[in-house]
């Protein structure tokens, strides 16, 4: 049976990774899984800097998932380069370094510092806040998406994802921009932006108002957007958003997903995508399916 999938030149010994921001740098799930067992790890989103977050409260639960304001708390590049990685490295499975800035100078930046032994590719999250346009999202603007992608390529030699935002009006022009641009694969999708209100207060629960949706109520609305950006790029597609279950993984490959990411489902079950990487070997098995490429785009319409 083969498990192997490929993401532009990165070969995956397996088609499921960790998403970014629900899996840390990996040491606390190393308790409950062996992390050679995943394809990838997408660690926590990274900045230039050191970055504290945003004021409690952070999570609220939703029905059927968790709208989070963490704000990108994380120790800064430097530090993962000299704490985390090395502890990463330990492991026989692919490490995807997950970049967030507020200027395409930082992307650069962080594409620069990371080009280095141990990584073995660059997630780029276009969901930031660009400071230089107002504070608008880079991922609502494709031609910001193109620009950071093509910037982003020529400072490193890794393997380049771009992780897009379906807060857009039209996925498959931004997956476009992200091909355009030099993206070696794009990975969506992020996160859902909802708000919650305080009936007491009559306030909103998070101080920034609004906070991201995650988890399974997201999932038909992830699966629409792998299924679109699909039809519109011929680079590789990683399918995340709201999967906590081998049916829900093998959906998304049948839509067109390469690998898929296990996001909220890792707060639920730590060895959730151990479990999820179990049952897809098991539906291959009863299908008489030998290579997971086979079910990559396989949908009947």
């Amino acid at each position: 049976m083969n498990l192997k999938v490929n993401i532009g030149n990165l070969e995956l010994k397996n088609p499921v990774l960790v998403a970014s921001g629900t899996f840390g740098f990996g040491r606390e799930y190393s308790h409950y899984i062996d992390l050679d067992d995943l394809g990838g790890i997408m660690v926590k989103g990274l900045t230039l800097y050191p970055k504290e977050g945003n004021p409690p409260p952070r999570i609220y639960e939703t029905p059927s998932g968790i709208l989070n304001s963490v704000g990108l708390q994380n120790p800064g590049v430097d530090a993962f380069i000299k704490d985390e990685l090395p502890f990463l490295n330990r492991f026989n499975t692919k490490v995807i370094a997950n970049i967030a800035g507020e200027t395409i100078e930082e992307f650069v930046s962080l594409a620069q510092k990371l080009n280095i032994d141990g990584v073995d590719a660059l997630e780029i999250n276009v969901s930031c806040p660009n400071v230089k346009e107002g504070g608008m999202s880079f991922g609502v603007d494709p031609n910001s998406v193109y620009a950071i992608t093509k910037k982003v390529k020529q400072a490193s030699n890794k393997t380049v994802i771009v992780k897009l935002t379906p807060n857009v009006t039209d996925i498959k022009i931004y997956a476009k921009a992200a091909e355009d641009g030099g993206a070696d694969a794009i990975s969506l999708i992020n996160t859902v932006t909802g708000m919650a209100i305080d009936i007491n207060t009559r306030r909103p629960v998070f101080k920034n108002v609004f906070a991201g949706l995650s988890g399974p109520a997201i999932k038909p609305i992830a699966l629409k957007n792998v299924y679109e950006a699909k039809r519109a790029v011929s680079i590789p597609v990683i399918g995340m958003g709201g999967i906590s279950s081998a049916e829900d993984a093998l959906e998304f490959m049948i839509a067109g997903a390469t690998a898929v990411a296990v996001g909220t489902y890792n707060f639920i079950n730590p060895a959730g995508s151990i479990d999820i990487l179990e049952g897809i070997k098991k539906y291959m098995l009863r299908n008489s399916i030998f290579d997971v490429n086979q079910l990559m785009n396989s949908i009947n319409v």
